[in-house]
């Protein structure tokens, strides 16, 4: 006799083995590293500004912003596979117990981001709102996981719902409920509150019954929506080891591709124009290049200390030279390369040009934002750091790591 329980214990060991693969290289000592120094860092500036808090400061509407996007998104990972959709559809009836399990393990590996999340509006909260007593934010807490079940339970409805308009509408409007609520909770509008929480039990019902219409679950829908996240994942843990199971998504980019694609037309020059079409089209390492750079530039011009902004540039440039190594590895399935007439060398040194062109373009990028905020001795220190690490980490540790 089928038993979908004990199906789903085997089905999760399984991910978890897949997952603690690829984890062991994320977490490594680099990236372990870099999160610590963040942590600290943040920690103390965060600190540091709550002394001096606005008195006008929004600290109800970001918190109702930030606590109703993380309840919205409650995604309730199935751990389906391909297979599922010949040998699992038949035994639909007797799948209650799996996907009842699925639930509770979605809702219970979230809860981390809400945790973090309150650990950290905690001193924001209480640093605006002096007068109030702990039992009143952790009341808040309460509340959060609560709606976070609801969004959960409501988002597994809508997955038996085929079109895609109607499940984004539903999404739509309780996130602007979800916010509404826990504004008006922080604000300590406690009739507003309970108004607004009124009106989503009343979308949570009719979610309720609008699913209990349909004739059965979409397996399609939910194989789809699993996959998409587990190739987040391989995305994210190919940048630190191979991923056999990652399908690349290519973009075409022409502007961006018309650009950079100027090569000589010569055979020492193949690979140079490969990974530069491969650097523009792929999805993963064109978004991470730029978010990293983004991310690094407001870290530089919010942090006061003039060393501190030169740290935090350094880090940011080492931390995308780092990802981007694997761009080496981007073409191994594709046996056609190593029929190409190029001395590996040729290919190892085009890769080492193109990451030390994108280092101190990186670099060059920083030293402008400092210059900009006229702090011209960081930028001179960001310029002549940026270009020393750079020339170290490709001629020192990257050649060791391809060779």
């Amino acid at each position: 006799m089928f038993d979908s329980h004990d199906f789903f214990k085997k089905r999760l060991s399984a991910h978890f083995k897949e997952l603690s693969r690829y984890t062991r290289y994320i977490f490594n000592g680099h990236i372990a590293f870099a999160m610590f120094f963040f942590v600290a860092a943040m920690a103390y500036y965060y600190q540091q500004w709550l002394m001096d808090l606005p008195d006008n400061f929004p600290t109800a509407l970001i918190a109702g912003i930030v606590f109703g996007l993380l309840v919205s998104y409650s995604p309730v990972r199935t751990l389906l596979q391909e297979p599922d959709l010949v040998f699992l559809i038949p035994a639909e009836t007797k799948m209650d117990a799996y996907f009842r399990n699925a639930i509770i393990y979605s809702f219970v590996v979230q809860l981390y981001v809400l945790l973090l999340a309150g650990g950290a509006f905690g001193p924001l909260y209480f640093a605006a709102y002096p007068g109030r007593a702990g039992n009143i934010y952790i009341l808040t807490l309460a509340v959060v996981l609560i709606f976070k079940l609801w969004n959960m339970l409501t988002n597994w409805w809508m997955l038996k719902i085929r079109e895609p308009g109607i499940r984004q509408v539903d999404l739509l409007a309780r996130t602007l409920l979800n916010m509404a609520v826990f504004y008006f909770l922080v604000k300590g509008e406690m009739l507003l509150a309970g108004i607004t929480t009124f009106l989503f039990v009343l979308v949570f019902l009719y979610d309720l019954m609008i699913s209990r219409r349909q004739a059965g679950l979409l397996w399609d829908l939910l194989l789809e929506k699993d996959q998409s996240r587990m190739q987040t994942f391989y995305r994210i843990a190919n940048m630190f080891a191979d991923v056999p199971h990652l399908k690349n998504r290519v973009k075409r980019r022409h502007w961006l591709v018309s650009i950079v694609n100027r090569v000589p037309f010569a055979q020492k020059h193949t690979f140079d124009y490969l990974y530069r079409i491969s650097f523009i089209r792929s999805v993963d390492y064109l978004g991470m290049y730029f978010r990293l750079i983004v991310i690094g530039g407001l870290f530089i011009f919010f942090i006061p200390n003039l060393w501190m902004k030169a740290i935090f540039a350094l880090l940011f440039i080492y931390m995308s030279s780092f990802q981007m190594i694997t761009l080496y590895h981007h073409h191994r399935t594709v046996m056609w390369l190593d029929l190409y007439p190029v001395a590996l060398k040729v290919r190892q040194q085009s890769l080492l040009k193109l990451l030390f062109q994108l280092t101190l373009l990186q670099t060059i990028i920083f030293t402008v934002l400092l210059l900009g905020m006229g702090e011209w001795l960081g930028a001179l220190l960001v310029l002549a750091a940026g270009i020393t690490f750079n020339y170290i980490f490709q001629n020192r540790y990257v050649k060791k790591k391809i060779a």
